[in-house]
């Protein structure tokens, strides 16, 4: 049996996606990602993902979605600005099934989002795991 799951902390939070295809249940690290679980929860509620698209697929790595636009250029933060990176320890890209901040570049954060569809080892330290 594999480890991963052990070595990930527990979650302390849920939202739930509704999606054209169905639910997407989404566990949050809220207290090991502060910035980015809040942002993500907020823009939620407030329902700026609403009727967005995911707009981007790697096969056997990720889909994105949180833009607005739909292009892949567009979204912005509840902070007003991107935020910071918040990377921890337990919290690798070693699976599927994880959702991540998708950013241009260092605390580049703001809406856009991706859902991993293998382990993706590259992106360790490069992106905000914030739930699976």
């Amino acid at each position: 049996m594999s480890n991963i799951y052990i070595q990930e902390p527990p979650t302390n939070g849920k939202v739930v996606l509704h999606t054209t295809v169905g639910p997407i249940d989404v566990e949050l690290w809220s207290k090991e990602t502060p910035k980015a679980c809040r942002n993500f929860v907020q823009l939620c509620l407030e329902g700026y993902y609403d009727g967005t698209i995911f707009h981007r697929l790697i096969k056997g790595m990720c889909v994105q979605g949180g833009d607005p636009t739909g292009t892949g250029e567009g979204g912005q933060s509840v902070y007003g600005k991107p935020f910071r990176d918040e990377f921890h320890s337990r919290l690798r890209f070693v699976r599927r099934g994880l959702i991540a901040m998708a950013s241009a570049g260092r605390d580049d954060n703001a809406s856009q989002f991706f859902f991993t569809l293998g382990a993706t080892p590259h992106l360790n330290n490069k992106h905000t795991i914030f739930g699976k």
